[in-house]
């Protein structure tokens, strides 16, 4: 059995009982360091394989291999592990190579429902996820698509939004959507959502300060509609109030 598990942004408040049950039911977990040792008080005394960056391949087949030698394995991803995580992979890998092993896929919370939360209730209409990392997706893909969601008035949040090795691309994004999007859209950040140094803050589309947002956040920027009150960002479902 191959459990693809999604932990949550971080905190084990925020984890599914289904998650839960699955590690405590799995033999052996695996996955990237950070996220294994956000789970060390679930582990017990099971054996971890950790992996670091940029193993994602090498990390799903080593599950796998596990997996086809008869082992109850827990293959853990932050958020929800079909979304940005190691499920499509998983399910890629296994297909490809004919493999009839069980795989059970384990919804989680995702970092954009966590930070929509902390932030009020943003997401309340139609709204997309980009992620702004061009590892894996050239980024004239990526600028197609933000301006189409753009143009479409979605809310749109952006996962991987910016690092050291990014500095400019949440920029670049926000000049892409300028034609669509008023200075005065409203913009909402969690940085580290569900874990020991979270932070949330408001802003606007013209006044967002990018030098605050890293890799470890994630941007929710507004449609149309989309409107700032005590502190709360608001999107509304359209109810005539």
């Amino acid at each position: 059995m191959l459990y693809v598990i999604g932990i949550g942004p971080g905190d084990q408040a925020t984890m599914t009982e289904e998650a839960i049950r699955a590690i405590y039911d799995a033999e052996i977990i695996v996955g990237y360091k950070t996220y294994t040792h956000l789970i060390k008080g679930l582990i017990d005394d099971k054996d971890v394989i950790k992996t670091g960056m940029c193993k994602e391949i090498e990390r799903c087949q080593v599950a796998i291999d596990l997996a086809v030698q008869g082992k109850k394995v827990a293959l853990v991803s932050s958020g929800d592990a079909g979304i940005y995580g190691m499920a499509g992979l998983v399910l890629e890998l296994t297909t490809r190579q004919k493999l009839s092993i069980p795989v059970k896929v384990i919804a989680g919370v995702t970092a954009s429902s966590a930070s929509a939360a902390l932030l009020g209730a943003p997401l309340m209409h139609d709204f997309c996820h980009i992620s702004l990392s061009d590892l894996l997706t050239p980024w004239d893909v990526i600028e197609q698509r933000i301006m189409y969601a753009a143009a479409a008035d979605f809310v749109i949040c952006f996962y991987n939004p910016r690092s050291r090795g990014r500095p400019n691309h949440l920029t670049r994004a926000f000049n892409l959507m300028r034609p669509y999007k008023a200075d005065t859209t409203p913009v909402g950040i969690v940085k580290e959502v569900g874990r020991k140094h979270q932070e949330k803050w408001l802003t606007t589309f013209a006044t967002i300060d990018y030098t605050r947002v890293d890799m470890r956040s994630l941007v929710i920027v507004g449609n149309k509609t989309t409107y700032i009150d005590s502190g709360l960002m608001i999107t509304p479902r359209g109810y005539q109030l």
